[in-house]
């Protein structure tokens, strides 16, 4: 007796998990990008002065992130390249110099100076490369102060720089929102091809175990001056355009504050992470300004109260909310489907 068959299921029709979490990745990207073309033309130019900002503080704590995220090594001297490319832009501007040069020698100099410093401080590791980098700005603030010919000695140096083209039509806070933004962009889009290639894979390597990494072929010395010099060239880059944005710089851009409140920054938003790099940026430059309108004399206090309880709830970051959020709904599906 034939038996009777049953028809196929039908195929479903809903797409993978990962599928809709790409999609939702593309639009949400898409959106920030349209925010962030579009804002700075409807905005005050002191929102402008502050997205700018977040742009800058962003390319300096992606230096940062390359070091400390990505390779695993101690930096607190962050701001030494920050203010070194500071000061190397105003110098060319105050000589005339070409601003596709400044641009070019802000990054340079810095990472030559960073590989120096690496080449020697490289083999050390924990407390003992901590105080090295620790000395940089240490260090640079008081030869900011002495070589006053090239910094301006305690005053600083003040520029008037980078105005908006007429034909534009833009006002000059939102054309170096856009030079500092685009700057940002090629500076974050080369590191995320960098660290998922084969250069982000010997960074990996040498954060997890250095002997593996040798018995791979991998030398964590030169990968430690390699990811130093990039975090170098990125802090100076971001020297540069901090000099866009401010038109000023002093000995205090180098104070060893600065270096702490940027790897509190990287914290915060979540290290070895181009979003956390992102998510820490909006930290370093809002939190502050925030809290000062809330209480302007408690805003350290009330900075810190926010450190503290991001790092409490989130110890992996603020990049971390949306994977423990789906977490959290998939424990709660699986809850509500036990028998």
């Amino acid at each position: 007796m034939a038996t009777a068959t049953r028809p196929a299921p039908a195929a479903t029709t809903t797409p993978p998990r990962s599928v809709v979490t790409r999609a939702a990745a593309v639009v949400a990207g898409l959106a920030v990008a349209v925010v962030l073309v579009v804002a700075p033309l409807v905005s005050s130019p002191y929102i402008n002065f502050q997205l700018a900002s977040i742009m800058v503080f962003a390319v300096a704590l992606l230096g940062l992130n390359v070091i400390m995220g990505y390779t695993g090594q101690v930096s607190l001297g962050q701001s030494a390249f920050l203010g070194l490319g500071a000061y190397i832009t105003a110098y060319g501007v105050l000589n005339d110099w070409p601003i596709a040069l400044s641009l070019l020698l802000s990054a340079v100099v810095p990472a030559a100076v960073g590989m120096l410093v690496a080449l020697a401080a490289a083999r050390l590791r924990g407390l003992a490369l901590a105080m090295i980098t620790l000395a940089l700005p240490i260090i640079g603030v008081p030869l900011a102060r002495r070589f006053d010919g090239f910094t301006g000695g305690s005053q600083g140096q003040v520029v008037s720089w980078l105005r908006a083209p007429e034909s534009l039509g833009l006002a000059n806070d939102q054309w170096r929102y856009y030079v500092v933004a685009v700057i940002a962009l090629i500076a974050f889009l080369l590191v995320r091809n960098l660290v998922r290639g084969r250069i982000g894979r010997s960074f990996a390597i040498v954060k997890e175990n250095e002997a593996v990494a040798l018995s791979m072929g991998v030398s964590p010395y030169r990968t430690k001056v390699l990811a130093f010099t990039i975090a170098s060239a990125l802090g100076g880059l971001s020297g540069f355009m901090y000099l866009a944005v401010v038109q000023y710089t002093s000995p205090e851009t180098l104070v060893f504050a600065t270096s702490i409140n940027l790897v509190a920054a990287m914290v915060i938003g979540g290290s070895a992470s181009i979003v956390g790099t992102a998510l820490g940026a909006l930290y370093y430059v809002l939190v502050p300004v925030l809290a000062g309108q809330v209480n302007s004399s408690r805003t350290a206090l009330i900075s810190g109260a926010v450190l503290l309880a991001v790092l409490f709830v989130l110890p992996a970051g603020l990049v971390s909310l949306p994977r423990r959020l789906a977490r959290r709904r998939s424990a709660r599906r699986g809850t509500r489907t036990a028998p």
